[in-house]
C-alpha cells in the first residue's frame, strides 16, 4: 500500500469567528485521485484552503510526505511540493497565455515544460500569445492547472475545475487527470459535479457542516449511489 501523501486528522479551521471545519479527517495516498464530495457550503473548499495555511486559526494535524504543516506559512507548505488550482483561477488578465505559465517559481525538479503542456493542451498552443482576459473560460482552467504542473508540485489540490465548462472542455479535463494519475501525481479533487468525478477518483469523502461523513472507494460506488444522491441532492 503507498504511503500516506497527506494527512489530515481533526482539522478544524475558522474564517474569523466562524468556525467552518470541526474534526476533518482524511487521508490521500501517494498516486491516489480522491474527491471530496458534498453540497455547497459542506467545507471542502475550506478543507482544501485549510491545508495550505489560507484560511484564520486552525488546529489539529495535517502532515504532508510525514512533515507536519499546521503551523507552517503557506509559503513553506507549497515548498514541500503542493500545487493549488483555486476555484477563481486567478489568471493575470494583462499577462499572455505563456507569460501566465512561466510565472510560478519551481517548487521541485520535474516539473513539466512548456512543450509537455502543449501537448497535454493543445488549445494553450493555440492561444500563447493571447491575453489572459481573451481566453474562454476552458482555456482559462486549463491554464490554471497548467501553471501548477510547471512547478514540480507533485500534490495537486483542484477546487471545482469542471465548474461551468462545455462538455468538451470537462472530457479533456478528465483525460488530464486520468494522466497524472499515470503519472504517479497525487490529486485531491473538490467537485460537485459528480458525473465528472466519479470515474476519476480511487477514493470519495462525503462532506456535510464541515465534517467528513463518509469514505467509500471506486468499488464501493455503486452500493453507495442512492445515499449519495441523498447527502449531495442529484
Amino acid at each position: 500500500m503507498a504511503a500516506p501523501m497527506l494527512e489530515v486528522k481533526d482539522l478544524h479551521a475558522w474564517y474569523g469567528e466562524s468556525h467552518v471545519l470541526h474534526g476533518v479527517t482524511f487521508d490521500v495516498r501517494e498516486g491516489e485521485v480522491v474527491t471530496l464530495l458534498g453540497r455547497n457550503g459542506a467545507g471542502r473548499t475550506s478543507t482544501l484552503r485549510a491545508i495550505l495555511g489560507l484560511t484564520g486559526s486552525r488546529k489539529g494535524s495535517i502532515r504532508v510526505k510525514g512533515t507536519e504543516v499546521i503551523g507552517l506559512p503557506t509559503h513553506r507548505i507549497a515548498q514541500l511540493g503542493i500545487g493549488y488550482c483555486p476555484e477563481e483561477r486567478a489568471i493575470f488578465s494583462s499577462l499572455s497565455a505563456e507569460e501566465n505559465l512561466m510565472l510560478p517559481p519551481t517548487l521541485a525538479e520535474g516539473g513539466m515544460s512548456v512543450e509537455q503542456i502543449y501537448t497535454m493542451f493543445p488549445n494553450l498552443r493555440e492561444r500563447a500569445n493571447s491575453q489572459g482576459t481573451r481566453l474562454s473560460g476552458g482555456e482559462q482552467q486549463m491554464l490554471a492547472v497548467a501553471r501548477i504542473l510547471r512547478t514540480g508540485a507533485r500534490l495537486l489540490l483542484l477546487d471545482e475545475i469542471s465548474e461551468g465548462l462545455a462538455p468538451v472542455i470537462v472530457a479533456k479535463l478528465a483525460e488530464m487527470v486520468r494522466t497524472l494519475r499515470m503519472q504517479g501525481y497525487t490529486v485531491v479533487m473538490v467537485e460537485q459535479n459528480f458525473r465528472f468525478a466519479a470515474p476519476l477518483a480511487d477514493r470519495f469523502y462525503v462532506m456535510e457542516h464541515g465534517r467528513v461523513l463518509q469514505e467509500f472507494t471506486q468499488a464501493q460506488l455503486p452500493a453507495n449511489l442512492e445515499r449519495l444522491h441523498e447527502y449531495l441532492g442529484v
